[in-house]
This record gives structure tokens, sequence and C-alpha cells, in this order.
């Protein structure tokens, strides 16, 4: 008895391409199916030459082609979309967003939560990776963007070697697979998130040494080219302070909301007031602060302080933990690799926090700072 074509292309709408997240049927990639008795030879048309997951895709089409009948023996190749076949597929995949506004091309509905604060070396980026890591392990679809530009290090942080895929002048994200099964069934890696960040684009440690306005520009294509697909949640890593990058970012990021991250000195919540009231002038609605780095060494209870200053709700408080550092050389947010530890058991308990808030619209603060209205 000899597989049936028509058999054999359902079950393929079961391989999930591990970036695009979509069925390799719907985004017409299946070039090829030949069928020889008890041989099944399938050709799968790649975006770029040299994908670093072909591992992926021939596990998939293996366990996908397994049940059906008449299939005795599986082989796959690949091939390379043409020109004409990267323009189609741009079009299928940025003709399913409702744009938001000027600014990054993500679906409207999709939540934007921008991680900011003062100053540097408060542990923002940390907390940007393990925030992204704990929404997605209570199953929602999540992207990082990496939009500190001098101090980019989410890469780093979730180990991510590989550059980002260019289909059309389209750029779509690499993904990190977390492990484990993923809350809402999702077969295609488990629990994952899609990470963009400026050092993709970058020579190996070079230094970003561009003036404000080509900065800008720089950024809005960057934004703007971006394809995130589905996504309940985009965490970005903002620069810290309140200069240009930070400026731009507030304009190209509508109905963003906004986490300001301080430690617990007196010092530090002054700066962090700062870039709440950034937050404010680019009609950014703040969501809460977090308190990072408590303990012995910096103290607490700032973030509570700050917190009643701006009238907003401390969203938690982190304490100081080597593990959060150790975590991050690896390469693996904490909040996966030990969800046992105090400090990724409180980040956790933010991102739940976070989740519980009432979604909306970017209106700034419900009252100004009264040390600087």
């Amino acid at each position: 008895m000899e597989a049936s074509r028509d058999e054999i292309l359902k079950a393929l709408e079961q391989v999930i391409d591990p970036e695009l997240r979509r069925p390799v049927t719907e985004l017409d990639m299946v070039r090829e199916v030949q069928i020889d008795g008890g041989d099944v030879a399938v050709t799968i048309a790649l975006t770029v030459a040299g994908c670093p997951l072909r591992s992926s895709f021939e596990q998939q089409v293996a366990e996908a082609l397994a049940p059906v009948a008449g299939v005795e023996r599986v082989s796959l190749d690949f091939d390379v979309m043409s020109p004409e076949e990267k323009a189609a597929l741009s079009t299928k995949l940025r003709g399913g967003v409702t744009e938001r506004t000027k600014g990054i091309s993500l679906d409207r509905s999709t939540r934007v939560i921008a991680v900011a604060s003062g100053k540097g070396g408060v542990g923002k980026s940390s907390l940007t990776v393990n925030l992204a890591a704990a929404f997605a392990a209570q199953g929602q679809r999540v992207g990082i963007l990496d939009a500190d530009v001098y101090g980019h290090s989410i890469p780093h942080l979730l180990g991510i070697r590989q550059r980002p895929v260019v289909v059309d002048r389209m750029i779509v994200p690499p993904v990190k697979h977390l492990g484990g099964p993923h809350p809402d069934g999702d077969t295609a890696g488990g629990i994952a998130v899609k990470l963009m960040s400026i050092g993709f684009f970058l020579e190996d440690n070079s230094p970003v040494m561009w003036r404000g306005p080509m900065l800008h520009r720089a950024l809005e294509q960057f934004l703007s080219d971006v394809h995130w697909g589905e996504l309940d949640t985009l965490v970005v890593d903002m620069p810290p302070g309140t200069g240009d990058v930070s400026i731009s970012l507030g304009q190209l990021l509508p109905r963003a909301e906004a986490v300001i991250v301080t430690t617990p000195q007196p010092l530090a919540q002054e700066i962090a007031a700062r870039a709440a009231l950034m937050a404010q002038k680019t009609n950014m609605r703040l969501v809460g602060v977090v308190e990072n780095m408590s303990g012995e060494v910096f103290g607490s209870g700032g973030g509570q302080e700050l917190a009643d200053d701006l009238h907003v709700p401390l969203l938690g408080t982190v304490p100081l933990d080597p593990a959060l550092r150790e975590s991050g050389d690896a390469g693996e947010p904490l909040v996966i690799a030990s969800p046992e530890t105090p400090a990724a058991a409180a980040i956790s308990a933010v991102a739940e926090a976070i989740a519980e808030t009432r979604r909306e619209q970017g209106v700034g603060f419900v009252k100004a700072l009264p040390v600087l209205s």
C-alpha cells in the first residue's frame, strides 16, 4: 500500500517553523513530495541557506510522517527560497498584523512592557530576561526587544549566538527554546521566547558610535522591519537614563507600559524617578516599581518609598542572589533553570503581578511627581 500524497501533506501541517512559529505548509515551504512505494522524500525550502535549525525540521518531519499509512522510510532535503518566494512569504506574514501606529511593527493586541531605570548597574537586563521567561512559563507568547543600544547584553544572557534571518527586508527574530512542555500545549519547542537585539547587527563587540538623529532613524527602521508574529507580550530592555535613545524609543513604542527598576539606596530612587517622569512625558502608563538587589549589601525599603512617591504599586522585591548572575553567565534564565531559588520566586511573583494588572492605553501618571511638578 502506497502512502497518499494528501495524507502526507496533511501530516506535514504538524511541522512548525521554529522561528516563524507557523506550519511549513501554511508558509508554502514544502517544495516537493516524492512517493516511491514506502519511501517518501520531502523537500523543504528554507528562508536562508545553512539554517542552524535544520535538526528541528528533521525531527518534526520524521515524527509527523511516522504514523501515516504506507510510509516506511522518510528522507528530508532542503532548498532555499527564491527572492520571489521570500517576497510572497513576507507579504503573507505581514498581512496578519493590525498595525499599532508609526513605529514598531507589532499587532495592536500585544502588550508592551518597557523595563526602565534611571541608571545602569541595577540589574535591569537580568530582570528583563527573567520576566520574559516567567511570562512564557505562564503560557504567554513572548518576545524580548533589547533596545539598550550602548549596553546590549540580552543575547549573552540568553546564550543566543545565531543571527536573525532576513526575508525580503523583513527581520525574523531568533528563538530561544527554554525547554519543558509549554503550558498551552505548544509542541514546537516547549517554552520559548523570541529575541531581537541591536547587538545582532554589530560586528563582535563593536561600540555604537552614532549621534542622536542617526540613532533615531536607525531605531525607527530597526523596529519597523522586525516581524514578531503573534505575541501576547513584548518585554523591552530600555536604555538607562533619559537621553536621546530613551526619548526616541518612547515615541516608537506606542501604548507601552513602564516598569521602573531601582536598587534600595536613596540615590538610586532619585535617579529612577527621572526615568519614571520620562515615561510620563512619552505617554507611557506606569505599571509599578521593582526593587532589585535587596538585602544586606544595599539595604531594603527604597523600592516601596519610590512606589509611594509615584502612587503606584511595588510589584516585588528581588533579593541580591549570586545565582541570578551565574544563570545569566550560563545563558539560562534563573526562573526556568532554578525556579525554587528566592530570586527566581520573587521575579515570577512580579510577572504574575504585572499579568494581573489591567492593561490600559498610555496616559501618563495618575498624579504628577510633587518634587518635579
